[in-house]
Formats: structure tokens, C-alpha cells, sequence
């Protein structure tokens, strides 16, 4: 009998899953898939030239843009992991993925999450040391200070998503074989399995303490006491000057929490869920390279100046060509 029940359960298990995606704008399918890949190009270009510029600018080698560079590389990895599967969605009214296919996506998209997470996190904290201890912030937010703090964020990542995947191995996912959605998220993954999830709640809530609670409480403490301290400076123009440092990145975390925090908090409908993730999977990462090159004047300067020197190369290269072996 319990040889039947293990051949019937081997042969229900899930093995490739339909993603549905956006099957209720099939009129308007052309028009998004444009606007997704246009979407997509200026995120992994924007996101890429910030890092160039970061990379080639000497004024540009501090904490602030080093975790920036590092910012980009989250959002670039948050955007192929989920739009191209998503344009191939849009075009074809669907797209079927093996369920390994799935899983990993999701895992890839944690870890570009989590990441995302805790680099707006030290982000912050390199602007409470700015402005509220400026005295002590070169001897606190030194390069040792920098690469240990990535170092450990892929320590706790790696760490997180290896326990994801042992739990996940364990489970039976026994169908239905579709997923109202357009990438593979944990809910609607969970959806699909026979299995006891309650270790998988368990899991989530014991890692959202600290890997969202408390980022998103220093975040908050830390600009408590960067606005107490910029409301203290006497002048107009130095309370200005000084909330611009810190203006990209309030704009930026704004953003990102505002659509992550409204997703859980909004009503559980499939509609306003895939709304919702749009926002902080394909939008806010093509924001935040707009964000810092537009608000930012370090990086403005820093583009114009890059973009100065490769025109005068290219021109030079134009107007006096290397002299071959042959023309000598």
C-alpha cells in the first residue's frame, strides 16, 4: 500500500510550472513587452554607467559610492533575474519552467533582495557618521570597514539561502501546475506544495528580524538623528547643502520599502500583488541609477567629465591614427 501511495505521489509531483503572467492585457501584450524592454535596457545601462563612473572617478572612491557600485550590482542582478522571463511571458500570453527553473529563480531574486536590503542599510549608516560624527567618519567608515561589511552581507546571504534550499529540497509540490503570476515568488511557490509549510513560515519570520526589522530600524533611527542634527545648523543654505548629501538615498530607500512594505499591508488580491511587484522588481531598479545621476552633482560632474575624456580620445584616435609597421 505505501509502495501505491509513493508511486501515485511520484507521479503527481509537479515538474514544470505555467507561469500565467499578464493574461488579462493580451490586447496590450506588444505595447508592454516594449515598454518592459525599454525598461530593461535603461535599468542594466543605468545601473552599469553608475558603476563606470564610480570606478573611473577618483572623487568618487568613498563609502558612499563604493556601497553605491554595489547597489547597482543588487538592482542589475534583480532585473535579469526577473524581466527577461517576464518579456518572454508577455509575448507569448505565458511561459512554462521546470520547477528547479523556478526555484532558483526565486532564490536569485532573495538574493537580490536581501542584498538591495542590507546595502541601503549600511548606506544610511555611512550618512548618520557624515553628518551627525564627522570628525570621527574617516576613521570609522575606512575601506576595512567597506569590504567587511559586503564580505559579511553575502555570508548572512549565502547562509540564508542555503537553508532555503535544503527546507525547499524536502518539500512535495503536487500541483496545481500554474501560477498566477509573472516570476516564481514564495507564496505562490508554496501554493503549489502538499507538504507541511509551517518550517517554511517559521524560517521566513525567524529571518525577517534580521534582515528586515532591524535594517529597517536603523534606517529609521539613523535619520532621526540626521534630521535632529541638520534641523541644529543655524543657516538656511547649511541645512540645505547638508540634507542634499543624504537626498538620493532617503529618495531611493523612500521607494524601495514604501512598495515592499505596501505589498504585504495592501489587500491580497492577484491584481494589485502584481502591481505592487512590478514596482520594486522592474521599476525601482531602473529609478535608483536615475535618482543618484540626476540629484546627485558628484555624479553628474563625474559623467560629464568621463564623458569629456572618451570624446577627446575617440577624437584624437580619429584625427591621428597609430602609425602601422607599414607606414613607417
Amino acid at each position: 500500500m505505501e509502495d501505491e501511495n509513493y508511486k501515485k505521489n511520484k507521479t503527481d509531483s509537479v515538474t514544470v510550472i505555467f507561469l500565467s503572467g499578464f493574461q488579462d492585457f493580451y490586447n496590450l501584450r506588444i505595447f508592454l513587452f516594449l515598454i518592459f524592454l525599454v525598461i530593461f535596457c535603461v535599468t542594466i545601462c543605468g545601473n552599469f554607467l553608475i558603476i563606470l563612473v564610480v570606478s573611473c572617478s577618483r572623487l568618487l572612491h568613498s563609502p558612499m559610492y563604493f556601497f553605491l557600485t554595489q547597489l547597482s550590482f543588487s538592482d542589475i542582478l534583480l532585473s535579469t533575474t526577473i524581466v527577461p522571463n517576464m518579456l518572454h511571458i508577455v509575448l507569448y500570453e505565458g511561459s512554462s519552467v521546470s520547477l528547479i527553473g523556478c526555484l532558483t529563480q526565486y532564490y536569485f531574486f532573495s538574493i537580490s533582495e536581501t542584498l538591495e536590503t542590507l546595502i541601503l542599510t549600511v548606506m544610511s549608516y555611512d550618512r548618520y557618521q557624515a553628518i551627525c560624527n564627522p570628525l570621527h567618519y574617516t576613521s570609522v567608515m575606512d575601506l576595512s570597514f567597506c569590504l567587511k561589511s559586503i564580505l559579511l552581507f553575502w555570508l548572512i546571504i549565502l547562509v540564508e539561502i542555503l537553508v532555503l534550499s535544503v527546507t525547499m529540497s524536502y518539500l512535495w509540490f503536487c500541483g496545481p501546475k500554474v501560477i498566477d503570476h509573472f516570476f516564481c515568488d514564495r507564496d505562490p511557490i508554496l501554493q503549489l506544495s502538499c507538504s507541511d509549510t509551517f518550517i517554511i513560515v517559521v524560517e521566513s519570520i525567524v529571518f525577517i528580524i534580521p534582515l528586515a526589522i532591524c535594517p529597517f530600524t536603523v534606517i529609521i533611527v539613523s535619520y532621526i538623528y540626521i534630521i535632529f542634527t541638520i534641523l541644529k545648523i543655524p543657516s538656511t543654505t547649511g541645512r540645505q547643502k547638508t540634507f542634499s548629501t543624504c537626498s538620493s538615498h532617503l529618495a531611493v530607500v523612500s521607494i524601495y520599502y514604501g512598495s515592499t512594505i505596501t505589498i504585504y499591508l495592501f489587500p491580497n488580491t492577484v491584481k494589485a500583488s502584481k502591481i505592487l511587484s512590478l514596482l520594486y522588481t522592474v521599476v525601482t531598479p531602473l529609478l535608483n541609477p536615475i535618482i543618484y545621476s540626476l540629484t546627485n552633482r558628484e555624479i553628474g560632474q563625474a559623467f560629464k567629465k568621463l564623458l569629456s575624456k572618451m570624446s577627446t580620445t575617440l577624437l584624437v584616435d580619429w584625427q591621428f591614427p597609430k602609425m602601422t609597421v607599414k607606414d613607417k
